[in-house]
């Protein structure tokens, strides 16, 4: 792949989670993340997975549609972290040069699992780096008992699951997002990676749906491209612009989305500094 330089990035994605459990905590038996303060989380590590998802299914309509219309070629987009993959024939492919063209996420998260194979001067944090999504305001959970009908056990013609369906009720997240174009020559990220992920994500969540994720939405996919590789703009100043405004008491949990104010733009004193569009609107 052609060496190319990319600029800094910086992103903020606001999700609203309506009666769902947008990500179950396994040390809290699958109920929704919850902080010491009452804040819902959404791990970075969740939603990287949906983006994986959507590409590594190279039949279902996002990739068809994405695909179709900037030209990829399927074979230098496939998922590293993938079930089933073959260790020894991503070693070999390492070994042949190859490695970097063929896996997307490898190229843009990072690919440091087959250390033993790979030049250690390729193994470098991620150019992509998603952060901790986490509600503006404290969320309320409940938790239920499911029933079956048709019984899972022998000699039962009827089941429950106690406690098990665990949701929040409502909330309103923000995750940040970051383009660090420092380690791309290194890890073959290209121009084209990230035009990928961004044309993605407003797909993240309406097609990666589930019984106990029926409604999490993304509201807003905010993303500021800076003026330069090194950056011309704090994300702090970003991400603050951008995080939508709780009316009322901000710690008390929200019931709608009418409970917030949300950005429409950046602050005048932003605006000449990066190039910033919602990529919902696109």
């Amino acid at each position: 792949m052609a060496n190319e330089f990319l600029n800094r990035g910086t992103g903020l994605i606001v999700l609203e989670v309506i009666n769902s459990n947008p990500n179950g905590d396994p040390d809290s038996d699958g109920a929704p993340r919850v902080r010491y303060d009452g804040r819902g989380e959404i791990s970075p590590v969740s939603f990287k997975r949906k983006l994986r998802d959507l590409v590594e299914d190279k039949d279902g309509p996002v990739w068809q549609h994405i695909s179709e219309n900037m030209h990829l070629n399927s074979e230098n987009f496939m998922i590293l972290e993938s079930r089933g993959r073959d260790r020894k024939l991503i070693t070999k492919e390492i070994k042949e040069g190859t490695f970097v063209g063929r896996y997307w996420d490898g190229r843009i998260f990072c690919n440091t699992f087959l250390e033993d194979a790979m030049d250690k001067a390729s193994i470098k944090t991620g150019v992509v780096q998603f952060g901790m999504g986490v509600s503006i305001s404290p969320v309320s959970t409940e938790a239920q008992t499911n029933t079956n009908k048709a019984g899972v056990q022998e000699g039962k013609n009827q089941g429950m699951a106690p406690m098990a369906y665990k949701i929040v009720t409502h909330g309103l997240y923000v995750m940040p997002f970051f383009i660090n174009p420092n380690y791309a020559h290194k890890s073959g990220c290209t121009k084209m990676d990230i035009e990928l992920m961004k044309a993605l994500i407003p797909y993240a969540y309406t097609h990666n749906r589930s019984a106990i994720r029926p409604f999490v939405e993304i509201r807003q996919a905010w993303f500021c491209e800076h003026r330069n590789p090194l950056g011309s703009c704090s994300d702090f100043d970003l991400i603050d612009a951008l995080t939508p405004k709780r009316l009322g008491d901000i710690d008390k949990p929200s019931d709608s989305l009418k409970d917030y104010e949300l950005v429409t733009s950046l602050p005048d004193e932003l605006k000449d500094r990066v190039s910033c569009v919602d990529l919902m609107a696109l």
